[in-house]
C-alpha cells in the first residue's frame, strides 16, 4: 500500500524553482522522468555503478506507488488517469530499456525489495522536491542493525583449507585473537549534506580534473637521514618521503605511483615502520616469488612465506604472508582469523569489479582485519600505477577496501571535510574540496618526470606493416562483413524503435543525435548488443575473432623485426596476447639462431621467475617472449629497453604496464617500444582510442585539463567506428 502523501499547503513552503508544475495532480512524475534520463545516461556508458543502482531502485519504487495513488484517487477524472497512468509507462519503459542492457538491476525491480537508507533518503527527497507532504514517520530513514558479513561463503566452506602450522600458531600467540570489545566510535550525522547523494560529485570532481594539481596528499619533506633502509640499501626520495608519512601515523593509501617507482618496496618497508605484523599480501601469481625476494632485500629481519595451492610448505609463524588471487578462496577461514595488522593488495585494479568473486573475498578480508585490528586502524596499501582503466567509479572497490566507502556511500572521514567546506554538490566551489578531501585520506601519485628525473625517457613508436597476402585481405573483407552486418541491425531498429511519449518533452527530449546526423547513442547499443552475443555466438565473426587473426597475420614480420632489433640494439621483449603469436615468434627467432626465454600463465612460478632470471643475467638469452596477460604486470624486465607489442591490448593500461616491465627504476637506457600495427584494418584505429584512453589517468590523476574520452570499453568503440565506416559507405547506400 503507498505511503500518504498530500500536496503542500500554502502555509508551507513550495516546490523548488522549476521543479515541478503547481497544478500537476501527479507531481513526482517530471522528477522521476528527469532522474531516469539520468540513470539511461550512465547506463549507455556501461554498467550502471552503485550510486545508479540506489536511483534505478528509488523511481521503481516510486512508479508502482504512484501508480497505486492514482488509481484509487476518487478525485480524478478517468480521462487524467489514463493520461498519468501513460506517463509512468513512459518511465516504466525507460526502467525497462535500462535493465534489459544491465540484468544485474532486474533484483531491484522486485516489489519485494527492501529499500535501504540510501534509497530512503533519496525518496524522501524526490517526493520534498516534487511538492509532497509527507507524514512524520515518512521522514524517519529506518537504518538497520550492522551486521557483520560472514568471511567464508557457505558455498566455499567445503573447500576451506588450513595448514599444519597454523594451529601451532594461533595456540603460541593467544594476544592475536580479535579485539571485539574496543570502544566503537559513534555514528557522523552529517548536516548540511544530510540527504545528499555524495559519490556521483566526488566521481565528478576527479572527472574535470584540477587545471594543473597532481592527486597525490601532501607528504612529509625526505627526512635527513634514512631510518628507513638496511644496510646496502638506500630507498629513494620519493619513497622517503612516503615512508615518513607512515611513522607519522597515516595508515591508509592508494600508492599509485607510475609503474617503475617501487611500490612493492614502499609497502614492505611501510609495515616495519607502522609495526604491522603479521602482514598479508595479496598479488598476481606471477610476482609471489619477487614479492617474497623484496621482503628479504627490505626487512631482512622478517619472516615471509609464499602461500601455494593448498598451503603445504606454509611457514604460519612468519611476519609477511603472500597469497595469490587465485588461491585465496580456499585460505579465507585462516586468513581471516589470523590477526593481521596489515593488508596489501598490489595491481588493485583487479578487483574494480564489486561483483567478482575476487573482489568480495579481498573486501570481506579487508573488512575483517578492520575489526580486529586494536583501534581499528590496520595499514591498508591499494598499489596500481593504473587505478583508473574506463571510468571513474573504477576508484570505488579500491576506495571500500581503504574503508573511506561505507555502505556505498563516503565514510564519516571524508564527509567530516566536505562539511568544513562549507559547499553543497550544488555549489560549484564544492569539487576542487571534495577531490581535496578524497586525496587527503591517502592517495599517493608520483610521475616518472618527477620523482625519478634521472631516468631515462620512454617513447612508443608505431610501425604500420601491409598486409598483403590472403589472409589480409580476409580481414579487411571480414571487417566490411562485420560493418555491414551492424548497419542492418542499425537500421532495423531505427526504422522499429518505439519512441517514448511523454506530455511534458522536456522531460524525455531526445539529444542523441551526433553532428553527422547518425544517432549515436543507437550506435552505442547495437555496439553493446553485438559485444553481448559475440561472448556467446561461435562460428561468427566478430571483433574478438578479427583481432586474433590480425595479431596471426603480423606474428611473422613482428617476430622478423624483433630478430633484428635483437641482432643491432641487444636484448628485446617480446609482447603478444595469444599462444599461437607467442609460439610463431619463438619458432622464427630460434631459426634465427637467437636463444627466448618464454613467460605464460601456464607456468608454474618457479618457472616463471628461472625465465625472468635467465634474461636479467644470461647474456645469451636475447629475447623475452612475454604474454600481455601473464607478464603485464609486477616483472622488472629492465635489462632491455627494447619492447615489441606484436598484438595490441584491449586497454591502454594493459599496454602501458608492460612498456613498463622495461621503464622502471635499474633502467639506464632510453626506451622504446614498437607497436606493430596493421595497416587498413581496425588495428590502427584501435591503437587511436588506446592513445585517447591516457587521457583518464591524466585527468583524473595527473592534474591535466586533457579532455577525457568515452568511458566505452575498447570493444565497443571499435565497433562502433566499424558501424560509422559502413554508414559513410557508399556501396552500402540504399
Amino acid at each position: 500500500m503507498p505511503p500518504t502523501v498530500r500536496r503542500r499547503t500554502s502555509g508551507r513552503p513550495g516546490p523548488r524553482k522549476g521543479s515541478t508544475r503547481l497544478d500537476d495532480p501527479a507531481p513526482v512524475i517530471p522528477v522521476l522522468a528527469r532522474r531516469v534520463r539520468e540513470v539511461e545516461a550512465k547506463s549507455d556508458k556501461g554498467r550502471v555503478g552503485p550510486t545508479n543502482r540506489t536511483k534505478f531502485q528509488v523511481i521503481a519504487l516510486l512508479v508502482r506507488e504512484e501508480r497505486a495513488r492514482i488509481r484509487d484517487d476518487a478525485s480524478l477524472t478517468g480521462a487524467v488517469k489514463a493520461e498519468l497512468l501513460k506517463r509512468l509507462d513512459g518511465v516504466a519503459t525507460i526502467l525497462a530499456r535500462i535493465a534489459a542492457r544491465d540484468t544485474s538491476l532486474l533484483t531491484l525491480l522486485d516489489d519485494k525489495a527492501t529499500p535501504g537508507p540510501a534509497a530512503q533518503r533519496i525518496r524522501r527527497d524526490w517526493l520534498l522536491e516534487s511538492g509532497a507532504e509527507l507524514a512524520p514517520e515518512e521522514l524517519v530513514i529506518a537504518v538497520p542493525e550492522p551486521s557483520r558479513a560472514a568471511p567464508i561463503p557457505a558455498e566455499l566452506a567445503a573447500r576451506q583449507v588450513v595448514p599444519a602450522s597454523v594451529p601451532s600458531r594461533v595456540l603460541a600467540n593467544p594476544f592475536l585473537a580479535p579485539d571485539l570489545d574496543r570502544a566503537r566510535e559513534p555514528e557522523f550525522v552529517p548536516g548540511r549534506l544530510a540527504g545528499w547523494d555524495l559519490m556521483d560529485p566526488l566521481y565528478r570532481a576527479f572527472e574535470q580534473g584540477a587545471g594543473g594539481a597532481a592527486a597525490s596528499m601532501e607528504l612529509p619533506e625526505t627526512p635527513l637521514f634514512d631510518r628507513f633502509s638496511p644496510p646496502g640499501s638506500q630507498v629513494m626520495a620519493h619513497q622517503a618521503r612516503l615512508l615518513e608519512a607512515v611513522r607519522e601515523g597515516h595508515r591508509t593509501f592508494l600508492l599509485a605511483d607510475e609503474p617503475g617507482l617501487g611500490k612493492t618496496a614502499q609497502s614492505v618497508i611501510a609495515a616495519s615502520v607502522a609495526h604491522a605484523y603479521p602482514m598479508l599480501a595479496i598479488v598476481p601469481n606471477v610476482v609471489k616469488i619477487n614479492w617474497a625476494r623484496e621482503v628479504q632485500r627490505w626487512t631482512p629481519q622478517r619472516r615471509v612465506t609464499v602461500i601455494h595451492g593448498d598451503g603445504r610448505d606454509v611457514d604460519a609463524f612468519a611476519d609477511v604472508f603472500v597469497v595469490n588471487y587465485s588461491v585465496l578462496d580456499r585460505h579465507l577461514s585462516w586468513l581471516s582469523t589470523l590477526g593481521f595488522r596489515s593488508m596489501v593488495v598490489d595491481e588493485a585494479h583487479f578487483i574494480k569489479n564489486l561483483s567478482s568473486q575476487r573482489s568480495q573475498h579481498v573486501l570481506a578480508l579487508a573488512d575483517r582485519i578492520r575489526e580486529n585490528t586494536p583501534g581499528g586502524n590496520p595499514l591498508l596499501m591499494a598499489l596500481t600505477g593504473t587505478p583508473l582503466i574506463n571510468d571513474v567509479e573504477d576508484f570505488h572497490a579500491i576506495w571500500r577496501f581503504l574503508g573511506w566507502i561505507k555502505g556505498g556511500k563516503p565514510g564519516p572521514d571524508i564527509v567530516r571535510r566536505l562539511e568544513d567546506s562549507g559547499y553543497t554538490p550544488a555549489d560549484r566551489g564544492f569539487y576542487p574540496h571534495a577531490r581535496a578531501a578524497v586525496i587527503d585520506m591517502g592517495i599517493v601519485r608520483r610521475r616518472k618526470i618527477d620523482v625519478a628525473k634521472d631516468l631515462p625517457e620512454k617513447r612508443i613508436a608505431d610501425l604500420p606493416v601491409e598486409l598483403d597476402d590472403d589472409l589480409g585481405r580476409s580481414i579487411r573483407q571480414a571487417e566490411r562483413d562485420l560493418g555491414r552486418r551492424l548497419l542492418t541491425k542499425y537500421r532495423r531498429l531505427l526504422e522499429t524503435r518505439e519512441v517514448v511519449a511523454a506530455d511534458d518533452e522536456d522531460d524525455l527530449e531526445d539529444d542523441s543525435k551526433g553532428g553527422d546526423g547518425h544517432d549515436t547513442e543507437l550506435m552505442r547499443r547495437v555496439a553493446l548488443a553485438e559485444l553481448e552475443s559475440s561472448s556467446s555466438s561461435s562460428g561468427t565473426e566478430n571483433v574478438f575473432t578479427m583481432v586474433r587473426k590480425i595479431g596471426q597475420a603480423k606474428a611473422a614480420l613482428a617476430s622478423d623485426y624483433t630478430a633484428q632489433l635483437a641482432r643491432s640494439v641487444g636484448k628485446v621483449v617480446f609482447f603478444a596476447k595469444h599462444i599461437d603469436v607467442m609460439d610463431t615468434a619463438e619458432r622464427m627467432l630460434a631459426d634465427g639462431g637467437l636463444r627466448t626465454v618464454s613467460i605464460r600463465g601456464d607456468q608454474t612460478t618457479a618457472q616463471r621467475q628461472r625465465a625472468i632470471d635467465a634474461f636479467q643475467s644470461d647474456p645469451a638469452v636475447s629475447v623475452a617472449v612475454c604474454s600481455l596477460t601473464a607478464a603485464g604486470v609486477g616483472l622488472n624486465l629492465h635489462a632491455a629497453s627494447n619492447v615489441v607489442l606484436a598484438e595490441l591490448s584491449w586497454t591502454a593500461a594493459e599496454q602501458g604496464q608492460a612498456i613498463d616491465r622495461v621503464h622502471r627504476i635499474g633502467q639506464d637506457e632510453p626506451v622504446t617500444a614498437w607497436r606493430i600495427l596493421a595497416a587498413g584494418t581496425i588495428d590502427s584505429r584501435i591503437a587511436e582510442l588506446i592513445d585517447s584512453k591516457q587521457g583518464l589517468a591524466a585527468r583524473a590523476l595527473d592534474g591535466s585539463d586533457e579532455e577525457v574520452s568515452s568511458g566505452d570499453s575498447l570493444q565497443v568503440e571499435a565497433l562502433i567506428h566499424l558501424l560509422g565506416q559502413a554508414l559513410e559507405d557508399p556501396a552500402n547506400a540504399r
